[in-house]
This record gives C-alpha cells, structure tokens and sequence, in this order.
C-alpha cells in the first residue's frame, strides 16, 4: 500500500500539483542537512565542548574550567545537564556527534509531525511537505545539525510540552519541561504559561527534576563549585561577540547602558502587555493563546536577556506555525519580514561596503526578533481598541469579519456573549485533496552553548 502512494501519476487537483512538488524538495532538502551539512567539517564546533565535558565526567576530571578569554564554544551546561549527555562519551567522538546530530534530527522530524496534529492539519495536504521544507531551509536547523547542538531535542520538549498542557496531563508536561530546563534554562520562560493557566501540579515535575538531578550530579561532578563561581557569571553576562540580543548588539556597537536599559525596558512593557491582553481575551482559545503566548515569552528571553543567539529561534516554530489559524496575528507581511531576518540562512556581508554589511548580518536578526514582538503588540493593541470603540469588549476583541452573524444584525449590536474562538485552516492549506482523510485531532554563527 505503501509503495504505491510513490507510483508516478499525473495531479488532478491544485493540491496534488503542491504535493508531487513539494515531497520532493522536502525529502531531499531533510536528507542534505542530515547527510551532508551534518557530517561536513564546520569551523564552528558546538559538540566539541560537550563531548569533552562528558569524557571528563566519566573519568571524574574537572569540567569547568574553561578559558573564557576565547571566543570558542565554551561548555555551559550545569551539573545536572552535564549528568544527562555524559552518555555521549561511551563511544568516538565521531560516532558520537553522528548519533547526537540523528538524535537531534528526529526530535525536529517528530516535532513537526506534532505540529501538524497540533493545528489539525493532514499530513497528506501539501502543508506538511511545505512546513518540512521551510523548517529544514532555515539557519537554525541548519546550523543546529552542522555545529551539533541540543537544540532539536529542546523544539521537540516544548511541542510536548504544549501537547500535554492541552491535553491536561500536568505532570507529564512538568516532567518534560524539567528535562529541557536540565539542560537549557532558556526555555524556563515558557512556565509563566501554566501559571497563568493555573495548571499548578507541573511546578512539581518542573522544579523537581532540574533539583533532583543536581543533587545526584553534584557529588560525582570534581569541580561543582567552578560552576557557581565561574560558569553561570559568564553565561549570565552580555558579551560582544555571537550575541544577537539587545545588550549584546549594544556591547558590539558600544551603546551607552542608558539607552541599552530604555530599549531593554521598552520591550518589556510591549511583552506585559501582549501577555495581557492574550490571558484577558484569549485563555479560553487555549492554542492560539498558548502557541502566541510562548512566542512573546521566547522573544523577550532571546532579546531582553544577556544571551540571544539566532539559532535559538527554532523554538519560535510553534508561534510561527499559529499563521494557520483565522485569529494569528501573523497574517501581515511586517511579521514575516521579522521572520526573514532571523530564519533565513542568507549572509548579508558586502565586500565592497564591509561597515554595511557587518551591520546588516549582525543586526538582522536582533531587529526581526523586536520586529515581530512589536507587530505582535501592534495587531493585539489594535485589536482591542477597535473592540472598544464599537463596544464589544465583552465578547473578545477579534476582527469583525471573524465574528458571527446574528440574523444580519450589526456586528456592534449583536448579542454580547462569550465565545471561545474556532480555529479554520481552510484559508491556509487551500481546496481539499480528494484522497486526504480527516486529519487526526490528536536560525548567526554559535558560539557559545547553553
């Protein structure tokens, strides 16, 4: 059955055209950064650092003690991360990052297929060639498998992690957010979403196995204390080099602390007030608000705080991804200019004009972050002073033609009741297959790991 969904035949509809198109660019473009981009040698070594770390705490040797005077990739990862991927050294260092990087690849491939299920659409309608394409297309996929990064399995958690805070199973959601937090508190932002969802019992798992596994890891680790005392300062710190995050765009450009604080500060209060007009008007559309709301939360790590490095953008895929739903606020070309500067894996250094182009490549990706956290504002804000003005701020702030009419009735004068938002992706994945079935309701050069 299977082989023969490959047989060569001739579309007849516009999205069997998409499908035969798009298989094939996806399939061979997965396979290429599997298979080549991941293999080949990269000045750049992310794995290099962490596999000697492993080594070193298999055969009890110091960990941290890195030379932090070099801009090479320096281990980061705390104790109890470093008990996690210790496993890694058991074999070559070449075996090893083969098996690290396909560890990584099918984490993205099952995050994806996740996805999919997640906003209902069919793995036979041609969105899902068109997401694996544009996934693996991108600088943070891309150089995630070439430097051999964690990444991959971290996108994979925090689709879990949606999946199981839907689905109401919170200890399971608290035990693989714990996990991820393990080995990279970046993603540590996303618990502000069951808190605000009061979904208490994955604070347990969530803080609890970040503490357990410290604890275990502590007493086997020879230099704990160096981590305390010279790891977390440095990786808390903003440095001038591999950091596309406000303070370290403005320790590049040597802005005064002033205006780096004001620019830091200003974004925060474009975040707060995102988040609070999500949790005021859409908790109850429980994946938009969700998918939305860990999208500002990811953004505001990535550019408020001291580190933000452009292949951390892999966990923005989720938010990304929310463009299928009628209410997204990414429907508008300003959110997807955002999303091309900091996904695409285009180099913008001119030979000819160096200061340009240095500026360009280095600033792109700190402007598509804020681009996109300020369309996200913008749309929301608009949004809710349009709902004001026609009076209808009881019934949610979505735009007028995504609300329902009652017996021809004025939008402002119809009955102010709640309701809880339908998502459509119709609009997106376009006339259906005659074949398909009913879908189941089931990207900056790295530096530094963290």
């Amino acid at each position: 059955m299977f082989l023969r969904q490959l047989e060569p035949r001739t579309a007849r509809t516009t999205s069997e055209v998409l499908n035969f198109a798009l298989w094939p660019f996806a399939v061979m473009t997965v396979l290429h950064q599997v298979f080549v981009k991941a293999t080949n040698f990269n000045i750049t070594d992310d794995f290099a650092p962490v596999y000697k770390a492993s080594l070193a705490f298999l055969n009890g040797r110091s960990i941290y003690a890195e030379n932090f005077d070099l801009v090479d990739p320096h281990y980061l990862y705390p104790p109890g991360g470093t008990l996690l991927i210790a496993p890694l050294a058991i074999i070559d260092p070449d075996r090893s990052k083969w098996c690290f990087d396909s560890l990584n690849a099918i984490a993205m491939l099952v995050a994806w297929y996740l996805l999919l299920k997640l906003f209902k659409l069919s793995i036979k309608s041609y969105a899902a060639p068109l997401t694996l394409l544009l996934m693996f297309s991108s600088e943070t996929v891309i150089n995630t498998l070439a430097f051999g990064n964690v990444n991959g399995c971290i996108l994979l958690a925090e689709v879990l992690f949606i999946a199981l805070l839907l689905a109401r199973r919170e200890l399971w959601a608290g035990v693989v957010m714990g996990l991820a937090i393990t080995v990279k508190p970046t993603i540590a932002p996303m618990l502000l979403i069951p808190l605000m969802r009061r979904q208490w019992k994955v604070f347990l798992p969530a803080l609890g196995v970040p503490i357990a596994l410290t604890a275990i890891a502590l007493p086997l680790i020879k230099d704990p204390m160096d981590y305390l005392h010279r790891t977390l300062p440095y990786s808390i710190q903003a440095r001038d080099y591999f950091n596309s995050s406000i303070p370290g765009i403005s320790a590049y450009l040597g802005l005064p602390s002033l205006l780096t604080w004001s620019i830091r500060i200003g974004m925060g209060v474009l975040v707060l007030a995102s988040l609070w007009l999500l949790y005021r008007y859409y908790r109850h559309d429980e994946l938009f608000f969700i998918c939305t709301s860990s999208g500002i939360l990811l953004l505001a790590e990535f550019l408020i705080s001291g580190l933000g490095q452009q292949y951390y953008s892999m966990l923005l895929f989720p938010f990304l991804m929310t463009v299928v739903l009628r209410n997204s606020v990414l429907r508008n070309w300003p959110a997807w200019l955002a999303i091309f500067g900091f996904t695409t894996f285009d180099k913008w250094l001119l030979d000819h004009w160096q200061v340009v182009g240095r500026d360009l490549e280095y600033l792109r990706i700190t402007f598509g972050w804020g681009l996109l956290l300020f369309v996200t504002f913008c749309v929301l804000g608009d949004r809710y002073l349009t709902a004001r003005r026609e009076g209808r701020l009881d019934s949610g702030i979505d735009p007028v033609f995504l609300l329902p009419e009652h017996n021809g009735a004025p939008v402002a004068d119809a009955p102010q009741t709640p309701r809880i938002p339908v998502p459509d992706t119709t609009a997106t994945i376009g006339p259906a297959d005659p074949d398909d079935e009913e879908p189941s309701n089931a990207p900056n050069e790295a530096g530094v790991l963290r």
